[in-house]
């Protein structure tokens, strides 16, 4: 799953709006339905926020890659 589909459910999970979830990221409206829609790719510091609005985290692993 892509990451806008990810954050668009898990918006609609907790009841919140675009607009309230910009309002509390601080990232704007356009910004939020872009990344829902796969249209932009937010940078690192942008999805930080907005997922920290989400009450989740960025989260690295590891994998095995076959040569």
């Amino acid at each position: 799953m892509v990451i806008g589909k990810q954050i668009e459910e898990r918006r609609k999970s907790l009841g919140i709006s675009q607009a309230d979830l910009a309002e509390m990221s601080g990232v704007s409206l356009r910004t939020i339905s872009a990344i829902e829609n796969d249209s932009a790719n937010p940078s690192i510091e942008v999805l930080s926020r907005i997922l920290s609005s989400l009450g989740l985290v960025i989260s690295l692993q590891e994998r095995i890659i076959h040569e």
